[in-house]
């Protein structure tokens, strides 16, 4: 067992008999963004992944929306708070919220009165190729969610960007004038490595969101880049985001059950690891837990911890 606590920034719980998830229903095809999810497309609780992580000291999760229906939003934040008051996980939650949705404040508000939820994602993932594409629009240069994003401080919540480093030049703005929004990048950015600047494009991006310092990173979803990843392949860009970011912004996280379809668990945390293998454990600690227990405002007490 590795004796770092292990803070996952990134984990999914899913009932697909209590809430609906159109995306892990038939018919599967590998021509959406995450591939077949036919692997995954079965109910995912806190006790399937404390057995897939016993080899990893787990000190905490962080949930962040598994894309339940939108109109379930608030459904699901209930059904996690009674996961975790049953057995202790997760310890936060990253809710959904329709960030363009006229009533954006009730939302957040009856979001944020979970005592468990720190912020909200919303997918914004657009790409002019269908086979990418999370959504009809580039919803970031709509007037309508940049006001919603707008209203994420009053309510005292970060936010999960998913997006594709092609958006990023129209997204900065939005970030640099709400700098009270603590920002978490998902998947080290998503580089669309097929296309033909993609990572110029990526680096472009990730240096700009790097120079805004209430911007983090997590590192996970690896086969969003590359579906047959290596450690050799990743470590580059994982050690480029790491000294763009620096220790003290970057997360890593597993992913789970979503990045099984790409690797197991083991096979992702022991390639990270050993990309960080020369940092010093100060830094080490850091990256696996106690960024996360420190962005995501989760106050665990990882000193004690071996």
């Amino acid at each position: 067992m590795n004796d770092i606590p292990f803070v996952d920034a990134h984990v999914h719980f899913w009932d697909l008999a209590q809430l609906r998830y159109d995306w892990l229903a038939p018919p599967f095809g590998d021509g959406g963004p995450n591939g077949d999810v036919s692997a995954i497309a079965r109910t995912y609780l806190p006790a399937d992944y404390r057995a897939e992580t016993a080899a990893w000291t787990v000190a905490g999760v962080v949930h962040i929306d598994a894309g339940a229906r939108p109109d379930e939003d608030l459904a699901e934040t209930a059904w996690l708070d009674r996961l975790a008051d049953a057995g202790g996980l997760p310890t936060a939650i990253v809710a959904f919220a329709d960030l363009t949705a006229p009533c954006v404040d009730d939302a957040l508000h009856q979001q944020a009165q979970s005592r468990r939820v720190r912020g909200i994602r919303q997918i914004v993932n657009w790409h002019a190729e269908t086979r990418r594409t999370y959504t009809l629009q580039d919803m970031t240069l709509t007037p309508e969610w940049r006001r919603g994003f707008a209203r994420l401080a009053v309510h005292g919540l970060s936010f999960d960007l998913q997006c594709y480093p092609g958006q990023v030049a129209g997204l900065v703005p939005v970030l640099s004038r709400h700098d009270d929004v603590p920002v978490f990048l998902n998947h080290m950015g998503m580089p669309v490595l097929t296309d033909v600047d993609g990572l110029a494009r990526w680096r472009e991006g990730m240096r700009q969101l790097a120079a805004l310092p209430h911007v983090a990173i997590k590192i996970s979803g690896m086969g969003f880049a590359w579906r047959d990843w290596t450690e050799d392949r990743v470590r580059p860009l994982i050690r480029e985001a790491i000294e763009l970011f620096g220790t003290d912004r970057v997360m890593f996280a597993s992913d789970l059950p979503t990045d099984r379809l790409f690797g197991t668990v083991d096979r992702h945390l022991s390639a990270y690891h050993a990309i960080v293998a020369d940092f010093s454990r100060a830094e080490r600690c850091a990256l696996f837990g106690g960024n996360a227990n420190r962005l995501y405002r989760l106050n665990l007490d990882l000193e004690t911890r071996p």
